[in-house]
């Protein structure tokens, strides 16, 4: 028994189960640690051993990967999993017009790249993670899981119909190119996560039958998490490092610059997915002026919704120096 450590802490199972929030308490919980311990890989709350290796984990201070929600947003992750093969009714897509299958299928080849990128960045921070902040490497774990499941429901729609995959664009390869924990969570989950759940959660003007439905609502879902997870953790900068506000902006100068200026960067100013949406919002490809006029609202709200999250995280300046492409679907400050 290791006897250097608090003994005799008890809790019991609430109404969710044993939380990873109920046993944040004592030494073993994360507010005593506002900066990794020791360089070595020992659970919080744990001794060391004196003959412990140490390692490079870049990130110690919790400010680099903190997000307040991490910890709920883990246990509801893993409370909602759910499974393409099983969870979906196939048995509902039935033959399209030729339109409208391709304009699914141009879709949902974008989405399948898009989200195997998203699942891919990650990844690549989950290692980097101080073991004393361990709730956001959990976290990062369920995403990956996330956009794994999504690549896969979109493939699986793509090829279910008689249809298949369209030529591939570039995909958002702007991301591979992030190198910073904080970076990564202001480029794909506020901007290229919250532009995507706009689109999933008005997945009923674009859907053509119950399964699609289905598939951007359960996808709305999971990108909820990862927009809360990012939300809070620039949040969680802001507060407690708000010195590093020009750094922020910095990303999203880039990223808002990326949007307006790649045709492949965003899925309503691409021509071949934004002409896509606009079949299926119209209705087929005799309604696409009606359908773009939807897929305007559409990005208007997106616009809107992303500067309601900057509100929350500290960046309300950020309306003056938007992109001025993205500045101009804003609705007027009331």
């Amino acid at each position: 028994m290791n006897l250097d450590t608090e003994q005799g802490m008890r809790v019991n199972a609430g109404r969710r189960g044993l939380t990873l929030e109920q046993i944040n308490a004592m030494t073993y919980g994360v507010d005593p640690y506002p900066e990794g311990g020791a360089a070595v890989f020992k659970p919080r709350g744990a001794k060391a051993d004196e003959r412990s290796p140490r390692h490079a984990r870049q990130y110690r201070s919790k400010a680099d990967v903190w997000s307040e929600s991490a910890m709920l947003l883990y246990e509801e992750a893993n409370q909602r999993q759910w499974a393409s093969a099983v969870d979906i009714p196939w048995d509902e897509v039935k033959p399209l017009p030729d339109d409208l299958e391709w304009a699914m299928c141009t879709l949902c080849t974008f989405l399948t790249q898009v989200e195997f990128i998203a699942g891919d960045l990650p990844g690549r921070f989950m290692e980097q993670v101080h073991p004393d902040h361990f709730e956001a490497q959990l976290f990062l774990g369920t995403q990956v899981m996330d956009e794994s499941r999504h690549l896969d429901v979109f493939r699986k729609r793509a090829l279910v119909n008689g249809g298949g995959m369209v030529d591939a664009g570039f995909g958002a390869i702007n991301l591979l190119a992030v190198d910073d924990f904080t970076e990564m969570t202001a480029l794909l989950h506020l901007v290229g996560e919250g532009f995507v759940q706009t689109l999933f959660r008005m997945g009923e003007l674009i859907s053509q039958n119950e399964a699609e439905k289905k598939i951007f609502r359960l996808a709305a879902q999971d990108e909820s998490r990862h927009l809360a997870f990012g939300v809070t953790h620039l949040k969680y900068v802001m507060d407690t490092e708000p010195w590093r506000k020009e750094e922020l902006h910095h990303y999203l100068d880039m990223q808002e610059g990326a949007l307006g200026q790649s045709q492949q960067a965003s899925l309503t100013t691409n021509p071949t997915t934004g002409e896509a949406l606009a079949i299926l919002a119209g209705g087929g490809i005799e309604k696409i002026d009606e359908g773009f006029q939807k897929l305007m609202i559409m990005r208007k709200r997106q616009v809107n919704e992303y500067m309601h999250r900057l509100e929350v995280i500290g960046l309300g300046d950020r309306r003056e120096r938007m992109a001025a492409g993205m500045r101009e679907l804003l609705d007027p400050v009331k």
